[in-house]
């Protein structure tokens, strides 16, 4: 009878967040994971192929963190105001998770189609307020619209890129309400299809 597993792949996973978390995603090996978790480098290797595909199991769990957080947001009647604070969410999400949140646009990422799906989940609760601000045919544009604002400024904001003075918080949201009010009178101008 084989032993039991002396641990999880969730809880190498965690480990690894962790100390991705700690020190960023470049320097993670895969002896510092086993440690964490206590058990030998070449058990991981049972379980992930190799550092890579640990890394892209910790940024799946990133990616549904950042859902989770993004879905908390109550919804407003004002799909804009409801965006609007759905970015604060993402915001503070990315300040509270820096090194993970680095490892979800890192050049050296894995790109795997279960990431994509995840992508792609963990910005699902924006669509429907978006659907509502401009419109089934140019919620996407829109998404694709804000999402860059908000990764830009939040990865200037980690990087201590903003030197100038003044206040963060006041730019941020002036640059989100720019967006959505622009958003918005996008589709007021979008001609009306007839039927």
């Amino acid at each position: 009878m084989p032993a039991a597993p002396k641990t999880t792949d969730a809880e190498i996973v965690r480990a690894a967040r962790k100390l991705v978390e700690a020190r960023g995603h470049a320097g993670l090996s895969m002896n510092e994971v086993a440690a964490a978790v206590g058990i030998r480098a070449p058990s991981l290797y049972g379980r992930f192929a190799d550092r890579a595909a640990l890394l892209a199991a910790v940024e799946l769990e990133v990616l549904r963190a950042l859902e989770r957080a993004i879905a908390r947001v109550p919804r407003s009647a004002d799909p804009a105001e409801t965006l609007a604070a759905q970015s604060r969410a993402y915001r503070a999400f990315a300040k509270a998770h820096p090194a993970g949140y680095v490892l979800l646009y890192a050049a050296d990422a894995a790109r795997t189609e279960e990431g994509t799906r995840a992508r792609a989940a963990a910005l699902a609760p924006t669509m429907p307020p978006f659907v509502a601000l401009v419109g089934e045919d140019g919620a996407l544009v829109a998404a694709r619209t804000l999402v860059p604002f908000l990764h830009g400024f939040v990865s200037m904001e980690l990087s201590g890129a903003f030197r100038l003075g003044g206040g963060l918080d006041e730019a941020f949201e002036q640059g989100v309400a720019t967006i959505l009010r622009g958003l918005g009178v996008v589709r007021a101008r979008r001609p009306r299809s007839r039927e």
